[in-house]
């Protein structure tokens, strides 16, 4: 048998610029990074729950566009880790970048007056989508990306460390636990990329589903899912 990141699967060989450590169609035929795929789950259920009590609750449309957002990056996600396609690489990114625009203009926007428009920054984040998406989708730079898509995380976590420390103490520690969980994310992240080898050498010696605890990404996923979820409660 093949080793596990050689599987051939339903959708062929991959397109995408970038692969993760997960064995490709190790679990599943049909879904090349299975565990990496189920795990946005986390970015597709909660925020559909919030979107639906947003509508109910007559919020404003800023924040049934910040849950539906966050949806979108899950299911932008769920078709690239399920195909590793090109195509898919992008449904997956650039729903990251829209989401972060709406979370800045979300923070932005907190001491407004009720049903009205910022329509200067609208407008702002409006052409820097358009600009990232062009850039992204005709030449893809994985470091332009996350240059772009880093600035506005650095935006979003700024301005909600200044809101919640000068503005709405009472809320630092939904602040905290979402900034926390987001990071938490992260540093498996990298842990996921930089240790590579090493934890597919480990997976080889467990079995399936206990050696699934060490699929770093998925964490990734459920956890700044979480985390982005906490955030626009925030």
């Amino acid at each position: 048998m093949a080793p596990a990141g050689d599987r051939q699967g339903y959708w062929g060989p991959p397109t995408s610029t970038l692969e993760w450590c997960e064995e490709n169609y190790a679990v599943s035929y049909y879904i090349a990074e299975f565990w990496n795929t189920v795990s946005n789950l986390i970015f597709i259920l909660p925020p559909i729950y919030g979107a639906i009590q947003t509508y109910k609750d007559g919020l404003e449309k800023r924040y049934l566009a910040a849950y539906l957002c966050l949806t979108a990056v899950g299911l932008g996600s769920w078709c690239f880790h399920m195909t590793l396609k090109y195509e898919m690489q992008l449904l997956d990114e650039l729903p990251m970048i829209y989401s972060c625009c709406v979370f800045v203009y979300c923070l932005y926007e907190c001491f407004k007056y009720k049903n009205t428009v910022n329509y200067p920054l609208l407008f702002l984040l409006i052409t820097y989508s358009f600009v990232v998406s062009i850039v992204t989708a005709e030449f893809y730079l994985c470091f332009y990306f996350q240059i772009m898509y880093g600035t506005l995380v650095s935006i979003i976590v700024l301005r909600s460390v200044y809101i919640v420390l000068w503005v709405y103490p009472w809320l630092r520690g939904l602040g905290y636990t979402s900034l926390t969980v987001f990071l938490m994310g992260f540093f498996l992240w990298n842990v996921d990329n930089i240790f590579c080898d090493k934890l597919r050498a480990l997976r080889e010696k467990m079995p399936p589903v206990v050696g699934a605890v060490t699929q770093f990404h998925a964490w990734w996923h459920i956890l700044t899912g979480l985390g982005s979820y906490l955030h626009i409660l925030l």
